[in-house]
């Protein structure tokens, strides 16, 4: 599925090629399913810069089936993931061997499209921001989403207690959380406020972008940190860090997934962390939505009109 220029869903187009051969420490994986996150939308968009044409997509799951001279580790057969190449929209896809993860017999290849993207980034955020304890408190926005229905129960088997919230009461009340909150943000803070005795939370997990900015700087607590990883309602605006001095000495990131497994001992680490919690029931796939590779553009309109909840897959 390939974009030609940047535009409204309408842009993605279905385009027959053919994957070729491997070259040097490459593999080619024939996917089985495929994630869909919101990034995707960023580079569509033009919002985030790539090179034209594009083939969207960075997260897919499935079996090798031919191996590049210099490849160790990985042979014709294996299941494996792959959730930081870009280009997975496609049934066969050419992929470093660096960026593999070997999948364990007991998580589906659905599954893993579902959760290698948005479960790394929700393991990033719990675990290696800040080393967050017990006792702590979290806010987290689009908590029925895709990273969100990750973190919130990842954040809680930590013992943090999490504040959620929601962009309906249909979606709140699906999330497991000790406070799951919807309705408009202009009232989030004040909610947030009430919640923690006036002090504001520890930390906050903004995914949502410009419209939480605002809630999300007035609901953490002096000296706390507000994570800012997504832009699903469009770019935060400037930060202006007197905002940041009023507020308590505020801490700001920006953070991105890429930067946290950036060599292949780093994605190993996080995949194993992540495939951890799901076998061990923490964490779970939450399969919303599947449609056909080929529908990709419906799928895009759905999760950018908020219809979704959890993960969507695209099925080749």
């Amino acid at each position: 599925m390939v974009v030609r220029t940047h535009g409204a869903p309408d842009v993605i187009e279905r385009q027959s090629f053919d994957p070729g051969t491997p070259g040097e420490s490459e593999v080619i994986i024939e996917n089985k399913a495929v994630g869909l996150n919101y990034i995707d939308t960023y580079f569509r968009s033009g919002l985030y810069p790539a090179d034209l044409p594009l083939t969207l997509g960075s997260e897919a799951a499935g079996e090798i089936v031919a191996v590049g001279a210099g490849v160790t580790g990985f042979a014709v057969g294996d299941r494996v993931a792959c959730a930081t190449a870009r280009g997975s929209y496609c049934t066969h896809w050419r992929v470093p061997a660096a960026q593999l993860v070997h999948l364990p017999n007991g998580i589906s290849f659905e599954d893993a499209a579902a959760m290698m993207l948005k479960g790394m980034t929700a393991c990033f955020l719990a675990e290696d921001i800040w080393p967050l304890t017990s006792g702590q408190t979290a806010l987290v926005h689009a908590a029925a989403g895709g990273v969100g229905s990750i973190l919130v129960p990842w954040l809680r088997d930590k013992g943090v207690t999490v504040i959620a919230h929601s962009g309906s009461a249909a979606k709140a009340a699906s999330v497991a959380a000790d406070y799951s909150l919807h309705g408009p943000m202009d009232d989030l803070a004040a909610q947030v406020r009430d919640l923690t005795g006036a002090k504001g939370v520890d930390i906050v997990y903004d995914g949502v972008g410009k419209a939480g900015w605002s809630a999300s700087l007035a609901s953490v607590k002096p000296r706390g940190l507000l994570v800012s990883y997504g832009n699903a309602s469009g770019a935060v605006p400037p930060v202006n860090l007197l905002d940041l001095s009023r507020g308590g000495s505020l801490y700001v990131t920006r953070p991105t997934l890429f930067h946290y497994v950036a060599t292949p001992a780093e994605l190993a680490h996080t995949a194993r962390r992540l495939f951890d919690q799901m076998e061990k029931g923490v964490v779970k796939a939450v399969i919303g939505q599947r449609y056909a590779l080929a529908d990709a553009a419906d799928a895009h309109r759905a999760l950018e009109s908020r219809q979704t909840t959890g993960s969507t897959l695209l099925i080749p």
